[in-house]
């Protein structure tokens, strides 16, 4: 008997396997692989800003120790900053046009290098040079950090934010290192200074460029990417100035101003502790919010609450003004890393001068606004003086409400 055929109906046929959709997928999370990369940077970019921090924390001691004037101990830390921020977008310019995998360990090494040197005291011409060597290697380090860390990072903003954290670690470490190196006999503690360099440079090492024989500076292909948007970038080179001037103005005041109003030297260690525990919490921040809200959006609010949170430093009572330092600081360094990335989008074929400019020339610029402070302070009182910091937010606030939100380009693999 010939079995009878079923006939299948649209109800009755089996659903079929599910596809995937046709429209783009929100981003995804850079894999696991991408994930460790960018762990280790931002643990090499520690290793890194520690020499940056580190070069500060050494005036007490050429002070005492070798006899050096406050101009000459100054002068010194002058030049590692200055050298460190101006130099920056020339190496920001050579990884656009070159492929220079092998600058991030050297630049590691370097920084830590020099500060190492310091130890010889050969004289004041010597350490100066030694100085201004790890100062170079930190400028050769962070354009072309901040690159690979961006286009192996995928199109979030997490990546990004997690290596810039690693800076502010590494920054806010220098003074305990200095300390504990120098604390012990002869040259040991010198060479001590230079072990972080030594974990960096193998933190740092540049992943494998085997999918891409052009290297890690290469950069996208100019037919995929957006035209450079000058105009855009200029305006938040403004946007970073004015943040900068801000928070090196509150980080090297604050706590001189919370021992004026009674707090001791206790009181201003405390507050300063606030300042940097908010920047952290701030620069992990950054990316979240973004994801939510998007950059621009999440800059000129984060500016905007910074206008209270700085207000209340200098007008509430000194029991809050530990809690306003952590809160002005968050809402200062919300928008870092974000500027970073989005400097980048606005050069999109000039991400390694972005990042140069971003992370060096315009925050070198705002810290030569504290001697300025120093002066109205002189002149007047430290409150007088710190006031402007409360308005400069909202200028902040301001431009940045005019800044366009970039097309992001597409991630380049993870090797290049």
């Amino acid at each position: 008997m010939t079995p009878k055929r079923q006939t299948l109906t649209p109800a009755s046929m089996p659903a079929p396997p599910t596809s995937p959709p046709t429209s783009p997928p929100a981003p995804a999370p850079a894999p696991a692989p991408a994930r460790l990369r960018t762990a280790a940077f931002s643990a090499g970019h520690s290793c890194v800003d520690v020499y940056q921090g580190s070069v500060a924390a050494l005036v007490p001691f050429l002070v005492s120790e070798r006899a050096y004037g406050y101009a000459a101990a100054s002068g010194i830390v002058l030049a590692a900053s200055l050298l460190s921020s101006l130099v920056q977008p020339l190496f920001g310019a050579l990884t656009d046009r070159w492929a220079m995998p092998w600058l991030l360990p050297l630049a590691t090494a370097a920084a830590g290098l020099g500060v190492a040197l310091v130890g010889l005291d050969a004289g004041y011409a010597a350490t100066l040079t030694a100085v201004a060597l790890s100062g170079l290697g930190v400028a050769a380090y962070h354009p072309a950090a901040a690159r690979l860390v961006r286009t192996m990072g995928g199109t979030g903003h997490g990546a990004m934010s997690w290596f810039a954290l690693g800076g502010n670690i590494g920054f806010a470490c220098a003074p305990l290192l200095v300390v504990a190196a120098l604390a012990l006999p002869g040259t040991a503690g010198w060479w001590l200074l230079a072990l972080p360099a030594a974990l960096g440079v193998f933190l740092n090492w540049p992943p494998s460029a085997k999918r891409s024989p052009s290297g890690s500076g290469a950069a996208p292909s100019a037919s995929r990417q957006p035209a450079n948007d000058w105009r855009a970038f200029l305006r938040l080179c403004l946007v970073v100035v004015v943040r900068s001037v801000v928070f090196i103005g509150l980080s090297t005041f604050i706590a001189l101003y919370v021992r004026e109003r009674g707090g001791g030297e206790t009181g201003g260690a405390v507050a300063l502790f606030a300042l940097f525990a908010g920047s952290a919490g701030g620069t992990l921040a950054g990316g979240r919010l973004a994801a939510r809200w998007g950059r621009v959006t999440t800059v000129h609010r984060s500016y905007a609450a910074a206008v209270p949170a700085v207000a209340g430093i200098l007008f509430l009572p000194l029991p809050l003004v530990y809690v306003c330092a952590a809160l002005a600081a968050a809402t200062l360094y919300v928008p870092f890393s974000l500027q970073v990335t989005l400097g980048q989008d606005y050069l999109p074929t000039r991400m390694g001068t972005a990042s140069g400019v971003t992370l060096g020339l315009t925050v070198s610029i705002g810290g030569l606004a504290s001697p300025l402070i120093g002066a109205a302070a002189d002149a007047a009182s430290l409150r007088t003086a710190l006031l402007p910091l409360v308005a400069l937010p909202l200028l902040a606030w301001v431009l940045a409400r005019r800044l366009p939100e970039p097309a992001e380009p597409q991630p380049a693999p993870a090797g290049r």
